[in-house]
């Protein structure tokens, strides 16, 4: 008798135990989609700001280019002044 009740107490342990186990794998998947989601908007602002950088990159790279002319005709312009 008591070897019927520990079985059926171990069947439902085995029940509680796989239950349990899937009821943790879909919060699991569920956050991992979450994750994967959150990774894929990530990526997409990561790109829109990578390209943001290379336009204004171009920009700065031209401004200081002009600077460094005008840095030069001013230089030259004391020194002829003086």
């Amino acid at each position: 008798m008591i070897t019927f009740v520990l079985g059926w107490a171990g069947m439902a342990c085995w029940a509680v135990c796989f239950w349990w186990m899937h009821r943790i794998s879909s919060r699991q998947d569920s956050m991992l989609r979450e994750l994967n989601e959150m990774a894929q908007r990530i990526e997409k602002f990561s790109r829109a700001e990578h390209d943001m950088i290379k336009e204004v990159h171009t920009v700065v790279s031209d401004i200081r280019d002009r600077v460094d002319d005008v840095h030069a005709v001013v230089s030259e312009s004391e020194s002829q002044g003086r």
